[in-house]
């Protein structure tokens, strides 16, 4: 019969892109929420070359903390 093998497969591609999207909004989640100490931001700013003093180490973290996520607004339509 038809449906034997057509609704394995829809529930298939179906399980693949709902899998997709959530594994995308967990990781925006994720990373929104993402925090960083001291430490492992003076261990990233060496990995690019570049050397903090503690004035500009705060600074950072202090910018860092008042970063809000991403949040794209939908597109307004044209007129």
């Amino acid at each position: 019969m038809w449906y034997n093998w057509v609704i394995p497969i829809v529930t298939l591609i179906v399980g693949l892109i709902g899998g997709f999207y959530g594994g995308v909004y967990y990781l925006k989640q994720q990373m929104g929420n993402m925090q960083m100490d001291e430490k492992q931001l003076h261990t990233m700013a060496r990995s690019m070359g570049i050397n903090l003093n503690q004035k500009q180490l705060r600074n950072l973290q202090r910018n860092m903390a008042n970063v809000k996520p991403n949040v794209k607004k939908p597109a307004k339509p044209k007129k």
